[in-house]
């Protein structure tokens, strides 16, 4: 049974002392709280024991609450039935054996400070308690220091309760840390760089044996390690990218292959510098692998660049058909307008002069011949323009201005440099397209009353600007998605190493400005042209 005394309960509500304060050093214990403790002593005793300690918690400024026990099941129920701060055995008021006390007390898996009360203390004593478990050993006579002592050790029990819970949230924050970083898909780690000490890796997560082939505990033990994954060039470098992150302040964001004997790792080291002192600077990161990210990108580009190719292809097979066919207008049906003009013209002068009917139906049927001839020689030059080759790109352009002048009745004015070099036919030709192009748009779209053409050079570029004063062109436009006229100009251009913009203009209308390099590097011979070439 738990006992009480109405002396036993509560001692002591005077103000504290600042001398005892001081002594005590409490630290964080609250003053204000009346401290619980068991008193391990036979039930006739505790109430005299309660009365003795009376005077020192008063000095010390202390409440507190003593509550007797006076065999090992009220022990039992006591300790399962609340918190307590600590228990004070006397073994000459106390029948209980001193080792079933603190057995009861290891069962009940407290830490519950025992501190035992007895006379005289002596050395040989003291150890023999400390080391079956006692906490500390106070002389009966000197109650005095009894209160110190329960305040010490309080408070070093609240400090390894704290530290207790301390270290149950560090675990379980190390455990959550090393679950993610074992699900992450690559390895975390934390290296350092010190100028007389290289580098060294604090921390390795399991990853980098999928990456590196290699342990944490191999990283930790070299840094070398991660570095020798890579060949020479990488290495360097990597070197170079840590370098340049440590003396800028850099986001370190580095990208290599690893060595190997068949398939390459792409590997990504990702991570803020954190620079310590002056010659010390750390990097918390992730290093990922980013294989299968770099075979996509290296199959998509294949994919555009076989895609481009295919355009160039179908560009200049569409080339050679059009010169075909403009052939054939201007040899085959030319001629045959010619013989069909002559004819005419010889019919009509053998027609009687009464036969003014007929005359004037030939003289029609010849205008008629003319029309046809003017329009199979625009036919002919849209399709393949002549003067391209025998006056060049600047030639071709004005009579294209001209045509489109008389045929859709808008001024085309058309300015070009004198010192523009003649590009490869390859080159002039795009750009004519591209002008083509550029005027069919306009004349479909632009609802304008003028358009300007100007042809220069420009920091070793050929500049071609088409510009007119329509309704302009708004954002919605160029991403509608069967605007394949602008596609087809950028994929011109692209294959020509050039750049494409399309903008509104100052005053109103539409400027398209293309810029190609003047001199194209030749295209790369094709297979049976390089074999044939090498053998």
């Amino acid at each position: 049974m738990l006992a009480s005394t109405p002396t036993a309960e509560t001692l002591s509500d005077s103000l504290p002392k600042a001398v005892a304060n001081d002594a005590l050093n409490t630290g964080t214990l609250d003053t204000a709280q009346s401290l619980q403790l068991l008193l391990l002593c036979a039930a006739d005793k505790a109430d005299d024991l309660a009365a003795r300690l009376h005077t020192p918690f008063t000095i010390a400024g202390r409440q507190a609450a003593l509550h007797a026990i006076a065999s090992l099941s009220d022990l039992h129920n006591a300790l399962t039935q609340k918190s307590w701060d600590a228990a004070i055995y006397s073994p000459d008021l106390m029948l209980l054996p001193l080792a079933d006390v603190i057995h009861q007390i290891e069962q009940s898996a407290l830490d519950l400070p025992l501190i035992l009360l007895t006379h005289p203390v002596t050395s040989a004593d003291t150890q023999q308690a400390l080391r079956i478990g006692v906490r500390d050993v106070v002389d009966s006579h000197q109650l005095d220091l009894l209160v110190l002592s329960i305040m010490r050790e309080v408070r070093e029990a609240r400090h390894r309760a704290d530290h207790g819970i301390a270290l149950e949230k560090l675990k379980e924050s190390e455990a959550r840390f090393r679950g993610l970083a074992s699900n992450l898909p690559g390895m975390l780690f934390h290296l350092r760089q010190k100028t007389d000490d290289g580098y060294r890796f604090l921390y390795a997560s399991e990853g980098c044996q999928k990456l590196f082939g290699v342990t944490p505990h191999d990283l930790l033990a070299s840094a070398s390690r991660l570095f020798d994954a890579f060949d020479a060039e990488e290495k360097k470098s990597l070197y170079r990218a840590l370098q340049d992150s440590a003396s800028n302040g850099a986001l370190l964001n580095w990208e290599g292959r690893t060595r190997g004997r068949t398939r390459h790792k792409w590997i990504n080291l990702r991570s803020m510098p954190h620079r310590l002192d002056g010659n010390t600077v750390e990097w918390r990161g992730i290093a990922t692998n980013i294989t299968q990210s770099k075979e996509s990108e290296a199959q998509l580009r294949k994919s555009r660049q076989q895609l481009a190719e295919l355009s160039s292809h179908l560009e200049a097979i569409k080339e050679e058909e059009r010169e075909r066919i403009s052939r054939d207008i201007h040899d085959e049906l030319g001629s045959i307008l010619v013989r069909l003009k002559i004819e005419v013209a010889l019919l009509a002068s053998k027609l009687p002069d009464t036969a003014e009917t007929l005359r004037d139906k030939a003289y029609s049927i010849e205008g008629l011949l003319d029309q046809a001839m003017s329009t199979a020689s625009r036919v002919a030059r849209e399709l393949r323009p002549g003067i391209l080759k025998e006056f060049g790109l600047p030639a071709a352009i004005e009579c294209q201005a001209e045509d489109f002048t008389q045929r859709f009745n808008i001024p085309c004015h058309v300015q070009s440099d004198e010192d523009i070099p003649e590009p490869a036919l390859a080159t002039s030709l795009a750009l004519f397209r591209i002008a083509q192009e550029a005027l069919t748009n306009v004349a479909k779209h632009a609802h304008a009353s003028q358009v300007f053409i100007r042809l220069h050079r420009e920091h070793g570029n050929i500049v071609l600007e088409v510009r007119d004063n329509g309704r302009g062109i708004s954002d919605a436009d160029m991403q509608k998605p069967k605007s394949f006229g602008l596609r087809g100009i950028r994929e011109r251009i692209s294959s020509l190493a050039g750049s494409f913009a399309i903008v509104a203009a100052e005053q109103g209308g539409t400027r398209v400005t293309l810029r190609v390099p003047e001199y194209t590097p030749p295209e790369p011979p094709a297979d049976e042209e390089a074999q044939r070439a090498l053998f």
